[in-house]
């Protein structure tokens, strides 16, 4: 059996390489793919925590709801990225200075 140890490390690499893709920040879409990767990994840990307690699946259940939590909120991004672009036809962060237009 694999020990949880390893689990762990997995997810905190993921949740590292998550976190340097959000703030390094090129594009919009680089920073959803950052987030996505962040709740990957804790989607991760909480299934292997529910792995290793075997009295309940506390873990995986609540790693289901985080799964469907994390589509929709990628829907509703994609939108308003999409919406963005229409507007000012860039991606980047950087470019986008005034949102009240």
């Amino acid at each position: 059996m694999i020990p949880l140890t390893h689990f762990l490390v997995v997810g905190a690499c993921l949740f590292a390489i998550g976190l340097y893709a959000v703030l390094a920040r090129r594009n919009a879409i680089l920073v959803l793919v950052g987030i996505e990767l962040m709740i990957n990994a804790a989607i991760l840990n909480l299934v292997a925590f529910g792995r290793y307690d075997k009295t309940m699946y506390g873990g995986q259940v609540f790693a289901l709801f985080a799964i469907v939590l994390a589509a929709a909120a990628v829907a509703v991004a994609l939108a308003i990225i999409l919406n963005v672009y229409k507007f000012y036809r860039s991606v980047n962060p950087e470019d986008i200075k005034n949102l009240k237009d």
